[in-house]
């Protein structure tokens, strides 16, 4: 059995085999269990993971002993024969800036003369944007390098053309399959009756449209071109033996936020480029926990609906090469890695891998995510 696909993980996805209709599965080992040939549920006989999501933690917590008991003898498809697809319709995206390591080595490379590299609302709130749902693809699909304005350094005026500056953050998204009321606040406490499962994610960044456009409104175009996610949503059921403590956090937020329960994932990350590992960033660093983001999301009476997806921001650690963007580590583009370059090239492949503990006591491999850098077509 592939190693980290075993029964104590079981992550679902969307397929489709030899040309025939896109059903609902379950990963294990090597193989894929069809849920809809092996309980007949129309849920499962969908496009998408949404009508299950939207069926709440008790029919997913059923569901997932149903196929525990059925896998020792459920039939399973190859994966090598399956076409994997966007496993969930995305309804909104919202990406954090959730590591303290990664806001204080990006504050000190655009503001090296600040006595203070964070914002100064940064330690008060899990700050944030809204990002474009329509752009988010599945793991293999091809990002074509980004086109737009952009000032060259010791120019005045901007000039137009494709993003010289193109970079990855590696990131862990969480899907949500229960809404919430239209003017109601979902507590810190509640995280696991809205989420049902967290993906791999790369929200791929045009660092210099991204400088130019940002003042005062924040990114969109530098972000809003493709953010990729992996094939398989990784059950939070299944990351129970994962849950670790944060760093404490100082000032304590405010009373909405859940101080002293900072809770989060001991989540290992590898990113590489070209076949090349460049960083291994730990998730286990990051400041602001998902409970706490998905509270402060929603605190103004803003809804949840299913097939929301929400991203930690870059996660980053606090040694050399657990930098979780080529931004750092090439410290603004002023320092080439080992093999001379900087920022991504086209031909460029990015694969993300990630691992958590397993309740059995191995190591469950979460859905990677991957994608090649096309040339531009402006």
């Amino acid at each position: 059995m592939s190693d980290g696909f075993g029964p104590d993980h079981l992550p679902y996805g969307v397929f489709s085999r030899a040309g025939g209709p896109r059903r609902v599965g379950v990963r294990l080992g090597d193989g894929v269990i069809d849920l809809h040939a092996a309980t007949g549920r129309d849920d499962f006989a969908q496009p998408c993971l949404n009508a299950f999501l939207a069926r709440g933690p008790q029919v997913w917590a059923e569901t997932r002993a149903e196929v525990l008991a059925l896998a020792p003898e459920a039939p399973t498809v190859p994966v090598a024969d399956l076409t994997l697809y966007l496993p969930f319709e995305v309804a909104d995206y919202v990406d954090f800036y959730a590591s303290e390591h990664h806001a204080t080595t990006v504050g000190r490379i655009f503001r090296p003369d600040a006595a203070e590299p964070l914002p100064l609302n940064w330690r008060h709130l899990p700050v944030g944007y809204h990002g474009r749902a329509g752009t988010v693809v599945v793991s293999g699909t091809p990002v074509v390098r980004p086109c737009g304005q952009r000032r060259d350094p010791g120019q005045d005026a901007p000039t137009f053309g494709p993003t010289r500056r193109l970079d990855l953050e590696a990131e862990l998204g969480y899907v949500v399959g229960v809404g919430s009321r239209h003017g109601s606040a979902v507590p810190h406490t509640a995280l696991a009756d809205h989420v049902f499962g967290v993906v791999g994610l790369n929200d791929w960044s045009a660092r210099d449209l991204q400088a130019w456009e940002y003042v005062p409104l924040g990114p969109f175009l530098g972000k809003s071109f493709a953010t990729s996610v992996s094939a398989w949503v990784t059950p939070l059921a299944a990351l129970d033996a994962a849950w670790c403590d944060l760093p404490a956090q100082d000032p304590e937020p405010l009373a909405y936020l859940g101080p002293g329960l900072t809770r989060g994932l001991d989540i290992a990350v590898e990113v590489e480029v070209n076949g090349t590992v460049v960083s291994r960033p730990p998730y286990s660093s990051q400041y602001w926990s998902p409970a706490q983001m998905l509270a402060h999301l929603t605190v103004n009476g803003a809804c949840l609906r299913t097939g929301d997806l929400f991203a930690s921001g870059t996660i980053s650690g606090p040694g050399p090469e657990e930098s979780g963007s080529l931004l750092e580590l090439s410290w603004g583009g002023t320092r080439p890695r080992p093999d001379g370059r900087t920022f991504l090239a086209d031909g460029d492949v990015v694969t993300l891998r990630y691992s958590a503990p397993s309740v059995t006591g191995g190591r469950l491999t979460l859905g990677e995510v991957t994608g090649r850098v096309e040339p531009a077509v402006c």
